[in-house]
């Protein structure tokens, strides 16, 4: 199992969000239902199913264990990002079964067209997912998706560059020397609406061009918009600071074995988001989509990918028998602790303004150059 080095600067960060109980101690019955692997349904031997994932989130493991279990093939193509998921759908879907796109784009898919509904009836590890995350504001109910991973956006840097712990977004906007944005266009412009004293999901036209010229003010050392490669970047020595999703800066953490990276939240908030399966329309394979889905949601697999991910799992089951590293389970950052979340937002849909926010963050990449 992999082990972090914490070189995490635990700040004052915050949301409204998952109160996970991080304490339970796994009863006998609990212990007995981890040791037992997941059996996959009857019939689907000799199918193929495709996958449209994020890159590195999943185990080592997790796609062949489900092909022997299954007897199946799995095409697995990855994607850097909500907006790149989205433009490859909207010619219509090219072949895939499941992709896993963040809550706001979840909301946007389901007005597109682009999903279809899961049978939860065909999902039972579904009763494993927390609470807390079951039905959401972006799929009241759940009819479409299903919580995959989630965690945070924030800010990765080289210690041997910047001695002094990040705790402010000013220390990234004004560092000398070279810096990556997440191409992910909600929550920077999320984090530049919350510093302006906004409403990250404001709808307001003229807080998004005012979000917009902050921004572009405060670029001046972004050498890269990085579609989420960041931490690639600050492994090669390309930049210094990455403002990247907390799981991937924690991996770099983890393979390098080393004292060079870290990772923190600024003080004045950032982006909490979840991560969903779905099963995209005209899916050529909707049962063995639902059988994949079902096996994600099994407490040993969901752990073994978060323990891999060092992102935070939805699955209580997971959480309750044990499963997760306690290395990563007592982190503040990965799960943090109720008092800290009032400065985290998670971004909600806003169809009305959605193309106030792209227009916005194209004139931004344009103007920096990238």
């Amino acid at each position: 199992m992999r082990k972090l080095i914490f070189l995490i600067a635990v700040l004052a960060f915050a949301v409204p969000v998952f109160a996970q109980d991080a304490t339970s101690e796994p009863t006998e019955e609990a212990t007995m239902a981890a040791s037992e692997p997941w059996t996959c349904p009857e019939g689907f031997e000799g199918q193929t199913l495709s996958v449209y994932n994020w890159s590195t989130y999943v185990a080592d493991d997790t796609i062949s264990n489900f092909e022997a279990a299954c007897g199946v093939t799995v095409v697995y193509d990855v994607y850097g990002g909500n907006e790149e998921l989205i433009s490859r759908l909207s010619g219509g879907n090219p072949g895939y079964d499941v992709a896993v796109p963040t809550d706001h784009a979840v909301a946007d898919m389901i007005a597109r067209g682009m999903v279809q509904p899961i049978d939860l009836a065909n999902i039972p590890n579904f009763a494993n997912v927390s609470e807390d995350l079951k039905d959401p504001a972006y799929d009241p109910g759940n009819v479409y998706s299903v919580p995959y991973q989630w965690g945070t956006i924030g800010v990765g840097y080289n210690t041997e560059k910047i001695t002094e712990p990040i705790t402010s977004w000013d220390q990234v906007f004004s560092y000398d020397g070279p810096v990556a944005w997440l191409d992910d266009p909600r929550a920077m412009m999320g984090v530049a609406l919350q510093i302006l004293g906004y409403d990250a999901n404001s709808a307001d036209p003229a807080q998004i061009t005012e979000a917009r010229d902050f921004l572009i003010n405060n670029g001046g050392n972004v050498v890269s918009i990085a579609a989420d490669d960041g931490q690639a970047q600050l492994e090669r020595g390309d930049v210094d600071i990455a403002i990247e999703y907390m799981g991937d800066i924690f991996q770099l953490v983890a393979s390098c074995e080393c004292e060079t990276f870290a990772f923190s939240l600024p003080e004045e908030g950032s982006n909490l988001w979840v991560d969903n399966l779905v099963i995209l329309a005209d899916a050529p394979n909707k049962p063995l989509a639902e059988a994949f889905i079902d096996y994600i949601l099994d407490p040993q697999v969901g752990a073994d990918i978060s323990n891999y991910t060092a992102y935070a799992s939805p699955n209580q089951a997971a959480i309750d028998m044990g499963l997760i590293d306690p290395e990563y389970l007592d982190s503040p950052i990965i799960y943090p602790p109720e008092e800290q979340r009032a400065n985290l937002f998670t971004i909600l849909p806003l169809p009305d303004a959605q193309q106030l926010y792209n227009d916005a963050w194209d004139e931004i990449k344009i103007s920096l150059g990238q």
